[in-house]
């Protein structure tokens, strides 16, 4: 059975929450999805969520499902980090496939919490910690920063390859108005001069923390024809996860895209010569160079000079991260990793607007939880005549 996202929701990135809880965010943009579905509350009987509910009870599911007018067959809160979103596709699809539900929300939000009005802590103490942190690990920025310098040591990527990365991503911002930067656009050496925030890792290498939501709809493809838009069908997926603690990673310039992208191309008949737009999770500037290669755009090693040498943006050879990814979008909790989703959806309809892929018809979408940890790689595809 071919399943399809057939609407889809956002409330577009904000550095300010204007007092928005998470739970506000959720009712407006799962609203907004439902809307541009047509579809109504009783339409819809799956509901998926990701757990970003500071302070919310341990029922959430039920919660979230009663404030938006929903009695769902099937409900569940999927944690993959980063690759919640991608992940969230393909578990709707399955439960469709399995006969429990027709239509599943997804829906991803990153609020202001209610008690304080502003972020909740997003990396809480972690049993790893105790075999990192007595070397200096602090978190993220520590462990995609020795990513990157490993790279460097084996393979000579260099920082200005990198800030390639983030100045074709902010080219890519300022074709979109709901992006955080949307008219700041930048330089490599505006990158390779802002902060050095963990070296090799400079400020403009680095994702920009925010507010914001994103919701959509996954259905069969029946459901999906009778909608208003372009169904956009899941052809391909796969999922890898290979560590939590930096210290169970064999080598540091390898990641799970390996294998989750393999699966996904296998499924969907493709190879990466036939996809038209990638959108990659870009926590860092690394992480999209470690995308490329591991999804099989270039060899392994070779993703500096490859990104130095295309055109990233939506008018090159191979558009990437089109809204501007998280880097330049900006990135609302597990609602960033989500946008890569929507933003393929938008593509795949050709809504694009002034940075529409012209013919965009096959889309690669990754999601990358943890530090390089949990992966899970989309192939959708525009559908319709």
């Amino acid at each position: 059975m071919d399943t399809a996202i057939i609407g889809i929701g956002e409330v577009p990135p904000r550095r300010r929450s204007d007092g928005a809880t998470t739970l506000d965010l959720v009712a407006r943009v799962a609203r907004d999805a439902m809307l541009d579905a047509h579809l109504r509350p009783t339409d819809v009987d799956g509901l998926l969520l990701s757990p970003t509910f500071t302070g919310a009870p341990l029922t959430v599911a039920s919660m979230v499902a009663d404030l938006l007018g929903l009695r769902p067959s099937y409900c569940d809160v999927v944690d993959v980090g980063g690759a919640t979103a991608t992940g969230m596709v393909w578990r709707a699809a399955a439960a469709i496939e399995a006969g429990v539900c027709r239509s599943v929300l997804c829906v991803l939000a990153e609020g202001a919490d209610p008690r304080s009005g502003i972020h909740a802590p997003s990396w809480p103490a972690l049993p790893n910690g105790q075999w990192e942190r007595p070397y200096g690990s602090l978190g993220p920025n520590s462990g995609y920063a020795l990513a990157a310098s490993r790279h460097a040591y084996e393979f000579g990527t260099t920082d200005e390859q990198r800030a390639k990365v983030a100045v074709d991503q902010r080219t890519n911002a300022c074709a979109n108005p709901t992006s955080l930067f949307a008219d700041t656009p930048i330089t490599v050496d505006d990158v390779l001069g802002s902060p050095l925030v963990c070296d090799p890792l400079h400020l403009l290498e680095i994702v920009m923390p925010c507010f914001g939501a994103t919701a959509f709809i996954v259905a069969p493809a029946d459901v999906a024809a009778a909608g208003p838009h372009p169904p956009v069908v899941l052809r391909g997926f796969g999922e890898q996860i290979t560590h939590s603690s930096l210290v169970s990673l064999p080598d540091l310039t390898r990641t799970g895209i390996v294998e989750s992208a393999g699966r996904a191309y296998a499924a969907a008949g493709v190879t990466p010569a036939d996809i038209d737009l990638v959108s990659a999770y870009d926590c860092y500037t690394i992480t999209v160079i470690l995308t490329l290669e591991d999804a099989g755009f270039c060899a392994k090693g070779q993703g500096g000079p490859f990104v130095a040498d295309h055109d990233l943006t939506f008018a090159g050879d191979l558009p990437c991260n089109t809204h501007g990814g998280q880097l330049s979008y900006g990135q609302a909790g597990l609602a960033g990793g989500a946008s890569h989703v929507t933003e393929a959806v938008v593509q795949l309809r050709g809504a694009g607007g002034a940075r529409q892929v012209p013919d965009c018809r096959l889309a690669l979408v990754n999601g990358n939880g943890g530090i390089l940890a949990e992966q899970c790689t989309l192939v959708l595809e525009r559908g319709g005549a």
